[in-house]
């Protein structure tokens, strides 16, 4: 950050760079407001440790962490953590786990038999179907495509940068479908499942890697097609 002199104490930061809660970015609040700024006696300040990012006339902070809070209809991987007699308790990857009642599974379960169906450690592709107002959730397996994941891996980002890669005409989820030949799904939740040839599962897992450490970039759709374009990142 750099700093302005301002009398209050706190700083003015260029694009770019690291901002925490509180820290003056400008002065000109003709700039369209995003993510983690606010104006406040005519100055736009930050509310989010992250980074700086003007684009397009708008002015916004990426977050340098953030948690998953479920919405309802939310597509998410889940793990399941437990269970009892007629429920399972699924981790994800939100503050508190969510439930998955026996009737909302996607098979017949009798009472007792959850274990049996599904145990520990089963990964499972759910929606979110309640949220109440303790962020307490229940998730739902019953409609199309919900289903227990046998197959693949589970590679994670950032829950905010679910947005980034799966925004625009030209998603950097697309890009990797196309290039990998993988079939992948994103969860709302910042888990990925990705599944088919060895090839390219490395070239969707070198690519996420490479969106977990350049999470401030304003170009990182670009920056993913020139890596694949150029073979896999390497």
């Amino acid at each position: 950050m750099s700093s302005s002199g301002a009398s209050d104490g706190r700083t003015s930061a260029a694009s770019g760079s690291l901002v925490i809660p509180g820290d003056k970015i400008s002065s000109d609040t003709s700039d369209q407001l995003g993510h983690g700024v606010i104006k406040l006696n005519g100055e736009l300040i930050a509310t989010k440790l992250g980074y700086l990012v003007e684009k397009s006339g708008e002015i916004s902070i990426i977050p340098v962490h953030t948690a998953y809070f479920p919405r309802p209809g939310d597509l998410v991987i889940g793990y399941i953590e437990g269970m009892r007699s007629n429920i399972w308790f699924i981790d994800l990857n939100a503050p508190f786990n969510a439930i998955l009642p026996m009737s909302l599974a996607p098979m017949k379960v009798e009472y007792g038999g959850t274990r049996d169906a599904m145990d520990v450690g089963t990964t499972i592709l759910c929606r979110v179907q309640e949220v109440d107002e303790a962020h307490s959730s229940v998730v739902t397996m019953k409609g199309m495509g919900l289903r227990k994941v046998n197959s693949g891996f589970v590679d994670t980002i950032p829950p905010h940068l679910v947005s980034t890669i799966s925004s625009g005409s030209n998603t950097i989820i697309n890009q990797l479908k196309d290039a990998s030949n993988c079939r992948i799904i994103l969860g709302a939740n910042g888990r990925i499942w990705v599944d088919g040839e060895p090839d390219g599962i490395r070239m969707v897992r070198d690519a996420l890697a490479f969106v977990r450490d350049n999470e401030h970039s304003t170009e990182l759709a670009d920056a993913i097609a020139g890596q694949l374009a150029n073979g896999n990142g390497e």
